[in-house]
Parts: structure tokens; C-alpha cells; sequence
């Protein structure tokens, strides 16, 4: 593995509520503010949606848009730094969260207080105004699915990551996955529903020790933004490069060695950059008073033309069209 892998792998995170600015500055505004909140600070996925979060504050000078999150990812941390914004009254929230069950209390009292709720991979939320998906999920895990199969030749042990099981679209992922799986009874499911907490070390960890137990395991379906580094170093390190199959959820850049390499076979991804970008104009449309319609161009790519259904409570469920899935020979095409 070449060395700008094992940093991306080994460097520790140190952040602790990264933001664009603290909450007390924040709230020393005369404009609308709007604060994503995000699983985790100080990894690439979401270091790319702060991105798109401060590309939008540059874009709509009329509103102030931060983005925080915890040092970990952890639901209880994150549930803190909700409570903390919406004691300090910003005008809205654009959440992410690590666990949505976690965060219905704080976002329901948040609601009743006024507060514009947005949030993002959490179409179970029941207690926000909208819910911005990049997609349908249940079609993205079966594509990633779809890929692990062909290159498994549709026969072999296969086995599965999530960030947590309270990530509501993980579990969709890697549901989706197994119910397509399903057409190829020569593919074997075994210890599914393996926790990362987006760690890269913890997954990488985790996949040696399924390796060691299923020497003759043929694929991984991953789903958390680190997972790929964890396990296609793992598989790296084994010398199983184009052996054992590996497709999940990760972004161009970080993972370019290790698909060159052949431990990644493919990533799946929305461009983070352009989610954190359709939560706050989502969240500024409410904010003024304006609606979010069936067809609506948010003026982001991925969401130029939304499909607007009732969400799972008296919100409204807002999905782009924004999946992309690459491998070695087309990932340079996007790189991010």
C-alpha cells in the first residue's frame, strides 16, 4: 500500500466539534443561521460536505451556514451538540445523524421552538420538516450488491459492514444487498452487520479477524466512508488483491491506491459536497416561508429535478438522483 493510504489510515482524528465558526459567534449574527450537523468531524466524506456547506454560505450571502460534529462518531455526542444549538436558537438545523432514534426528543422540542429541521440519510426521521436523500437507497445497496456478485461470479461467502445499526441507510444498504443476493443461492452470507463507527483502524482490525475465521471469504459489502480503507487494506496486506472482493461506500481520492491495487474492486458515492449544499438550501426554502415541490430544481447537482414525497412523519421525503459507482478504470473520472 502506497504511503498516502496508510496516513489516511493511521493519522488519528483530532477534532472536537469542528466548525465554521462557534456556536456563540453564530448566534452574533443579524442573518438566518443554518448548522449542519454532521456523525463526525475530521474524515474525508465530511470534511467534503463542509465544503458544500461553506460553498453555500458563499453562494447565499443573505444566510449564515456553519458545519459541526463530534470527534467520534458517537450518537450521544452528537445528540449534545444538537441540544447546544438549539438552546443558543438557530433558525435551522441540517442534521446527519449517527443514530435518527437518538435525536426525535431534541428535534421535536426544536420544531415546537420554530426551529427548521432538515436532515439527511435518516428517511425514518419522524421529527423534521424534510428528509434530503441523494437517492432511493434500497436501489443503491442492491447496486453495490449487484457489483459484489459479478465479481464474486455470483458464488462464495460474502459478508457485510455498517457504521453502526443505528445508521438507518446503512441498514437499508446492506439489506437491499442481501434481499438481491438472494438470486444467487450459491452466495453464502456470513457474520453480517459488522459495526466500524467509521473507524478505519477498528474495520481493518475486524477484517483480518474475518479473514483469519473465513480464510475462503470471496466478498465484503461495506458501508460507512472509512470502511473501504479498512478492509481493502486488510485484504491488501494478505495478499488477496483481486481475490477477495471488496465494493462499498467510499470517495475517489481517498481510496485511489487501494483500487490501483485491486483490494477495492469498486466504491459507490453522492458527492458529499453537493448533499451538505441540497440540506441547506432545503432548509433555507423553509426558512423563508417557501415550499419544497415534486420536480423542484434545488440548483445542485445530483438534485435538479427532486421527487417530493410525505416522509415518515409530517414532514416531507426529498430524493435526488446523485448515485455514482466507479471502479479502477473510471474512478479518476471524479476525483474528490
Amino acid at each position: 500500500m502506497r504511503e498516502k493510504s496508510k496516513k489516511i489510515l493511521m493519522g488519528s482524528v483530532v477534532a472536537a466539534f469542528v466548525t465554521a465558526g462557534s456556536v456563540g459567534s453564530l448566534m452574533a449574527q443579524d442573518k438566518p443561521v443554518i448548522a449542519t450537523v454532521v456523525k463526525i468531524s475530521g474524515i474525508p466524506w465530511f470534511d467534503r460536505m463542509e465544503t458544500g456547506v461553506k460553498a453555500f454560505g458563499e453562494q447565499n450571502p443573505d444566510v449564515v451556514a456553519s458545519q459541526s460534529g463530534p470527534a467520534t462518531a458517537d450518537s450521544a455526542q452528537q445528540l449534545q451538540i444538537v441540544q447546544d444549538l438549539v438552546a443558543k436558537g438557530v433558525n435551522a438545523l441540517a442534521v446527519v445523524p449517527m443514530d435518527p432514534a437518538v435525536l426525535e426528543g431534541t428535534l421535536k422540542r426544536a420544531m415546537e421552538r420554530g426551529t427548521i429541521v432538515v436532515t439527511h440519510e435518516a428517511d425514518n426521521q419522524v421529527n423534521t420538516n424534510a428528509d434530503v436523500e441523494a437517492f432511493n437507497n434500497a436501489a443503491y445497496g442492491t447496486a453495490l450488491n449487484e457489483r459484489l456478485a459479478e465479481c464474486m461470479g455470483k458464488a462464495g461467502k460474502w459478508t457485510t459492514f455498517v457504521g453502526s445499526l443505528g445508521s438507518r441507510t446503512h441498514l437499508q444498504w446492506v439489506g437491499a444487498g442481501e434481499e438481491n443476493a438472494k438470486k444467487y443461492p450459491d452466495m453464502q452470507l456470513v457474520d453480517p452487520n459488522n459495526e466500524s463507527f467509521d473507524d478505519a483502524n477498528g474495520t481493518y482490525e475486524k477484517a483480518k479477524e474475518i479473514l483469519r475465521k473465513h480464510p475462503d471469504i470471496k466478498g465484503f459489502q461495506t458501508s460507512a466512508g472509512n470502511d473501504v480503507l479498512g478492509v481493502g487494506r486488510a485484504i491488501d496486506e494478505a495478499g488477496l488483491s483481486g481475490k477477495v472482493c471488496l465494493v462499498g461506500t467510499g470517495l475517489p481520492n481517498p481510496s485511489a491506491d487501494l483500487l490501483e491495487s485491486g483490494a477495492i474492486t469498486a466504491i459507490g458515492f453522492w458527492d458529499p459536497k453537493n448533499a451538505g449544499m441540497a440540506m441547506n438550501a432545503v432548509a433555507k426554502l423553509l426558512v423563508s416561508g417557501k415550499q419544497v415541490t415534486d420536480g423542484m430544481d434545488l440548483g445542485v447537482e445530483g438534485y435538479n429535478k427532486v421527487t417530493v414525497t410525505k416522509g415518515a412523519g409530517d414532514g416531507l421525503l426529498v430524493v435526488g438522483n446523485g448515485m455514482v459507482l466507479v471502479d479502477k478504470a473510471t474512478y479518476k473520472e471524479r476525483m474528490f
